[in-house]
């Protein structure tokens, strides 16, 4: 122990055998009475330290670096365990128990060597959480693809992310899955670009066709300006001319993607009915002949 720790235990230990108790008891006694106290006053001071400075300035870095609120408890949960340990050990030091703090050390080093190799996944998981926090390539209810899945992000942990798929189903991914594969997040940017192919038959006037995806492009209230709709012709299939729309719309959601093209689709499909534009059937001409062979008839 300090000096002072040692001066305060042996006058401790002094009044103790002064009422009787036997010095080999009197003297540990109260060196083990004054590190204890020194050890709670050590922790307490730390403990008030945290809360009243160190969570207040986390708070603010974590506000300046615009997390949501669901990155910023699991942060700083994992914060203030960090500081409760090293405050606890600061307190042990305090107190005196180097030989006991040497211990503990030996201890935790060999429980973390066999918890590593124990929570890999575990740990993987865990980092590719922080990474997801601090890089946001998407937050909860952002709509993403990924393999052959989508859905809307419901929950995101330092583990887990809970994805609800457009057919209520609740998938939970690995963090580590979503930061090794190619994640697709269609609402991150302002505004979305959808494509779709018109198909006509080779006898129909491609001109008009166009004027009118692009009429009801234009016409569609969803549908923006600038960058205006455009069209192209793409593809000369088997029984069809392929003409693909590009059109934007602004603020995507899941729902605002899937009812604006329907909206569109639909409405382009009238005025073709109008005009006479046919959406061929894909069809196949077969050639030859069929020959029939002389042989005995079922009943002769």
């Amino acid at each position: 122990m300090m000096p002072l720790q040692n001066g305060v235990g042996g006058l401790l230990g002094g009044a103790l055998e002064s009422v009787g108790v036997p010095p080999e008891i009197a003297g540990p006694a109260g060196e083990a009475v004054v590190g204890a106290v020194a050890f709670l006053v050590a922790f307490m001071a730390l403990y008030l330290f945290g809360k009243r400075v160190l969570l207040p300035v986390l708070n603010r870095v974590l506000d300046a670096r615009g997390l949501d609120r669901h990155a910023k408890a699991p942060l700083r949960k994992l914060t203030w365990i960090i500081y409760l340990f090293i405050g606890i050990t600061v307190a042990f030091g305090v107190a005196g128990y180097n030989g006991f703090l040497r211990s503990l050390a030996t201890i935790a080093a060999a429980a973390t060597l066999a918890i590593g190799f124990a929570m890999q996944d575990v740990l993987k998981n865990f980092v590719a959480g922080v990474f997801i926090f601090t890089e946001k390539p998407f937050k909860i209810g952002d709509w993403i693809e990924f393999d052959d899945n989508a859905g809307i992000v419901e929950d995101i942990s330092l583990r887990v992310t809970r994805i609800r798929t457009f057919d209520n189903e609740l998938l939970t991914v690995p963090n580590s899955h979503l930061t090794d594969n190619v994640v697709k997040n269609p609402v991150d940017a302002d505004k979305l670009r959808l494509k779709f192919v018109f198909g006509i038959g080779y006898d129909d006037d491609v001109e008009a066709a166009t004027d009118i995806i692009l009429e009801e492009a234009r016409a569609h209230e969803e549908i923006m300006d600038d960058p205006e709709p455009s069209v192209r012709l793409t593809e000369l299939g088997d029984s069809s001319v392929g003409l693909q729309s590009r059109i934007w719309i602004e603020s995507p959601s899941r729902g605002d993607f899937v009812k604006t093209r329907g909206e569109y689709v639909r409405n382009v499909k009238r005025r073709f009915d109008g005009e006479g534009i046919d959406i061929p059937y894909p069809h196949r001409t077969l050639t030859g002949g069929i020959e029939v062979a002389d042989g005995p008839v079922a009943g002769e």
